[in-house]
């Protein structure tokens, strides 16, 4: 594919208060292609003022700070697909993108262990100021382009892009990669039967998380939409350097590119609330 010069991307960078940083990233593709890649966790940067939020550089080289690997792997995903992707900018630590507003954890001030000081105290009104400048503004692109996507041809399929750690709370985890879903199996099961196709991989379904997350970016851009959709989650490990970065971007772009061919992944579908 080819990026669609007559549908270019439909946003401008907001006016920031000094300091601040713009939430999102785009990698501008076909609009018409029928894919958007998303990637919530993509990088672990805090404006400086927040000063690392009181962490040190290793706590947040973890990945209580971002999803290791997700970014370098959405754009060479997005680049061999030639579609375009949404990033955020921010530290899931300033806040979680991929979860709602409301939602006690989109704010951590404990996470794995780590006590987060530049959230231990954060007030109302400190969380007001970065749902506003971060999240607000992360989740209006990604709305943005799928309006603009619909605009210049059909309704995209929505991938959202994760890694996941190898052991969590001394648990092994055995998953390669794992397909998070909720009540639209359309895409969920396609991926997970692809993935398991070699016979070399352990895929876990609603493994190691659930989809059933309400307010978060698969429901309020997909499952609230009635859009096609799916998240995958790939082991940190796997993906933590280059060449694990390579493999997963050859092993997955062959997958997404055959979703763009199969009957009814873009019709929209009835909507309910829980």
């Amino acid at each position: 594919m080819t990026p669609s010069k007559a549908a270019a991307t439909p946003l401008t960078s907001p006016d920031l208060p000094e300091g601040e940083q713009v939430a999102f990233d785009i990698v501008e593709g076909d609009w018409t292609g029928g894919l958007l890649l998303i990637c919530d966790h993509a990088r672990n940067s805090v404006p400086r003022h927040y000063d690392n939020l009181g962490l040190s550089a290793s706590e947040m080289a973890r990945h209580i700070a971002y999803d290791i690997g997700m970014e370098a792997l959405t754009r060479r995903l997005a680049g061999l697909l030639g579609v375009p992707a949404v990033l955020s900018t921010f530290s899931r630590l300033l806040i979680d993108p991929n979860r709602g507003e409301d939602d006690p954890t989109v704010l951590m001030r404990l996470s794995d262990g780590a006590v987060v000081p530049g959230n231990r105290y954060a007030d109302a009104a400190e969380k007001e100021r970065r749902l506003s400048l971060y999240h607000r503004p992360y989740h209006q692109a990604i709305s943005a382009l799928i309006d603009h996507m619909m605009a210049n041809g059909q309704s995209p399929i929505l991938i959202s892009l994760h890694s996941f750690t190898p052991i969590w709370r001394g648990f092994v985890r055995p998953w390669h990669a794992g397909v998070m879903w909720d009540r639209d199996a359309r895409v969920p099961q396609l991926l997970i039967a692809a993935l398991k196709e070699g016979g070399d991989l352990i895929v876990g379904d609603n493994e190691p998380y659930t989809g059933e997350l309400t307010g978060d970016t698969m429901n309020r851009h997909g499952t609230s939409r009635g859009i096609s959709h799916a998240l995958l989650e790939v082991r940190q490990d796997l993906v933590g350097d280059s060449a694990g970065v390579d493999y997963w971007a050859a092993r997955l772009a062959p997958i997404f590119q055959d979703l763009l061919t199969v009957d009814g992944l873009y019709d929209i579908l009835p909507t309910h609330k829980r």
